[in-house]
């Protein structure tokens, strides 16, 4: 017996509405997983990122290191260049003065600058000359002055003047430079 009208038809499980509903499933699920590796391969990239970034950090800190000690060591250096520079101008003019200080008549054949004091070798006419013309200026200065006098040709005298400065008064000359500068 017969119940239906229609000649039956084949029934599948795929028809063509959960065919549909597969290739958006699948869709859906392909989107989600390639989201899902292109996160994975941007957390990996952002960290090997951070890796190099904190290498070259410490590379920067280190470099910045160098420098601010090769700085500290040229600042030193010119410290160090400028009190030579000073005391190199002081000597100078010292030695201008001591020059300027010497009369006509009286000739020098050698100048020694000891720390604390000075030696002068020279000619003079005589003892009156040397002691009115020179060795009071050298007294004014230094603290202790000796003089030996010893002949020489044509009735000249040939002198041998040193001259001392006492330590504790170099000390307080050495301070008033250090205001000075």
């Amino acid at each position: 017996m017969r119940y239906s009208y229609i000649k039956p038809r084949k029934k599948s499980l795929l028809t063509p509405e959960m065919k549909l509903l597969f290739a958006f499933f699948s869709m859906s699920l392909f989107m989600l997983l390639s989201t899902y590796m292109f996160l994975l391969y941007k957390d990996a990239k952002f960290l090997e990122d951070k890796q190099n970034i904190a290498i070259k950090k410490s590379n920067l800190q280190k470099n910045i290191k160098d420098m601010e000690a090769k700085i500290a060591y040229i600042e030193q250096q010119n410290i160090t260049s400028a009190k030579i520079f000073t005391q190199n101008s002081v000597l100078k003019d010292s030695i201008k003065n001591l020059f300027d200080l010497v009369p006509q008549r009286i000739t020098l054949s050698q100048a020694k600058l000891l720390e604390n004091g000075l030696v002068l070798y020279g000619i003079t006419p005589n003892k009156d000359v040397y002691n009115f013309m020179l060795h009071a200026p050298l007294r004014s200065i230094f603290h202790r002055t000796y003089s030996s006098f010893y002949p020489a040709e044509g009735g000249w005298l040939r002198f041998v003047s040193t001259n001392y400065m006492d330590e504790k008064d170099l000390e307080d000359i050495g301070k008033e430079g250090i205001k000075d500068e």
